[in-house]
């Protein structure tokens, strides 16, 4: 999912972020020939994922950094695992470490948060994907992160899919004249969705031939009528409120799709460290 030319792309900018004019402290300490070696290490259990881009960090930084894992994205790793060996110049080994953590952290961070949603649902027909909350510059590492948790993308951008917000329908003067105009005017390839807060907003997206009904924030017993209502007629996608505590619940409803911010905005980063 992730193409290593963006993935170079993006690791260069970290590192010119990071490095700044010149790592002052590695620079002038370490002399060329000084090698160190070292290993990733589990502190938590999780989900790995961004391998390939902490190997990417050290690849530009210095051909002669040696890296070895032992575990794959989508791998579960517990306390205490040795995830990779890492050997090279110590000059570059200590100038990569901190960027290289900061991607392996937040992507394995996210697709471990995502696995437990996906776990709490195993024994439902229901996708738990993403939304567009995420973190600016770094949309593509944490949807790869979800989809490696064992999650589904949302749209990947305002391009991807029309999606009729309560501002839209504002805009439009009602969810049948946003359907219709956006019918009229977008590719045949796009879908449309609408978000609806109430059973009567239902009733007008399907009328209107809406291709997805988001029920956004609706109690579990409005969610169950709706989704009778709408019988397959259109793909139904629950979201608002979802957390560990009540994604059965919802699954339970009869919803196609469950789209959760919390996997990405509020997944802790995983405890890893490169010890040397």
């Amino acid at each position: 999912m992730l193409s290593k030319f963006y993935i170079e792309d993006h690791v260069k900018k970290a590192l010119a972020e990071d490095i700044g004019f010149g790592d002052i402290t590695t620079e002038n300490l370490a002399e060329d020939d000084d090698i160190l070696s070292g290993a990733l290490n589990t502190r938590s259990n999780g989900i790995l994922c961004g391998s390939e881009v902490f190997e990417t960090v050290f690849k530009i930084l210095s051909p002669d950094v040696e890296v070895k894992f032992y575990f794959k994205d989508g791998d579960r790793i517990e306390k205490g695992d040795k995830i990779a060996d890492i050997s090279g110049p110590a000059k570059y080994v200590l100038m990569g470490e901190r960027v290289a953590l900061n991607y392996v952290q937040r992507m394995s961070g996210i697709a471990t948060e995502t696995r437990k949603y996906k776990d709490a649902i195993s024994k439902q027909k229901v996708q738990i994907v993403d939304t567009r909350k995420t973190t600016p510059n770094f949309r593509p590492f944490e949807k790869y992160a979800v989809f490696t948790g064992g999650g589904h993308m949302h749209r990947f951008n305002l391009s991807d899919c029309a999606m009729i917000k309560d501002n839209h329908i504002r805009l439009a003067g009602s969810i049948t004249n946003a359907v219709n105009k956006l019918r009229g005017k977008i590719s045949f390839t796009h879908k449309i969705e609408v978000e609806c807060d109430t059973f009567e907003q239902v009733k007008e997206a399907v009328a209107a031939g809406a291709d997805i009904i988001m029920l956004d924030n609706m109690d579990i017993q409005t969610m169950r009528k709706a989704c009778e209502y709408i019988n397959h007629r259109a793909i139904v996608e629950a979201s608002g409120n979802v957390n560990l505590t009540t994604v059965n619940s919802i699954a339970a409803c009869g919803v196609d799709i469950i789209s959760s911010s919390a996997i990405v905005a509020k997944a802790p980063t995983l405890d890893l460290a490169l010890d040397i």
